[in-house]
């Protein structure tokens, strides 16, 4: 790598970790403003003043917000998440299993969403103005119109309730066979599908069409290059920048986003866990999941700028 080249890696990095720490006063501010006392609503309405008392001292609530902020950011960094007010058990073991439920999810979404976004995008900016771009673009306004939790209803009312060929509910659990698991993950994965994929194919679709439109598009066409080479030789690798932004944005969503989706289905991640602890007034647990999926999103964010900063041959050369 070129000196620039590595000055814009670190940068990007560099400014990923001071939005990270920016995303966690945040974090631990919106969670303290919350309504309601966490000792009051752990003990329940019938506990005595001198009870309430003793907790919140206990829970070092008492302490001023900023102390506890810099004691919880300082426990983070060192990778203790804490202990859940409501079920006190460590956080690190709560989250594990659901982590990885939602992970899972997100890995199967991806396997079938990616391929086909950029198969649809990339064959559509190829056949640009036919029917087939038209029926495609078509389709892809009307997804993006229509919020996931009317997709993941409708899925449910369709393939549930009327063909009764799919659970209703996802249980990640005990799977016994192949197709127990498709059965398990196929609402949830189209719900996802649906929502992720329309982003993908619109914006692959217009970085392929901006890139066909450059002068050594024309030349190699001039040349007598057929279609499929000039997209797939000349045009792809000058549009890759940003379609990894485009994907990286539209994947973050499984991150963060599926809270819906997991609601819904009755999915067993780290979402529907971030939910239970809203209500039951869970801050460390809350704080963990947000931070988690503010982690993934920048992750992803900084690996697609990375990843278009070396694939930029002006800054190659």
């Amino acid at each position: 790598m070129t000196g620039q080249i590595t000055l814009l890696v670190l940068g990007r990095l560099g400014v990923a970790l001071i939005t990270l720490v920016i995303v966690s006063f945040v974090v631990f501010g919106a969670t303290e403003m919350l309504p309601g006392d966490v000792a009051q609503i752990l003990l329940g309405q019938a506990a005595t003043p001198e009870a309430v008392a003793g907790l919140r001292e206990a829970m070092h609530l008492n302490e001023p917000a900023l102390l506890r902020y810099a004691h919880w950011l300082f426990g983070l960094a060192q990778g203790h998440l804490g202990t859940s007010y409501a079920n006190h058990m460590p956080i690190a073991g709560l989250i594990g299993g659901r982590l990885m439920n939602t992970l899972q999810l997100a890995a199967v979404t991806t396997v079938i969403a990616v391929p086909t976004a950029l198969f649809l995008g990339i064959t559509a900016a190829m056949y640009q103005g036919t029917l087939y771009d038209r029926v495609v673009t078509t389709t892809i306004v009307a997804v993006i119109s229509v919020p996931e939790f009317m997709i993941a209803t409708m899925a449910v009312l369709v393939f549930a309730v009327w063909l009764k060929w799919l659970p209703a509910l996802s249980f990640a659990n005990d799977v016994a066979s192949f197709g127990e698991l498709l059965r398990i993950f196929a609402m949830p994965v189209i719900t996802l599908c649906c929502v992720i994929s329309a982003q993908m194919i619109r914006m692959t679709r217009a970085a392929v069409i901006d890139a066909l439109k450059m002068p050594y598009v024309e030349m190699a066409l001039l040349k007598g290059a057929s279609r499929s080479r000039i997209v797939l030789h000349h045009a792809l690798p000058n549009a890759i920048g940003p379609i990894v932004n485009a994907m990286a944005l539209s994947l973050s969503y499984l991150l963060g986003g599926v809270i819906i989706v997991e609601t819904i289905f009755n999915y067993p991640g780290i979402a529907k866990l971030m939910v239970d602890a809203v209500a039951t007034r869970d801050l460390p647990l809350i704080q963990t999941c947000a931070m988690i999926f503010c982690f993934g999103y920048l992750t992803l964010i900084t690996a697609a700028d990375i990843i278009a900063i070396l694939s930029n041959p002006r800054l190659r050369r």
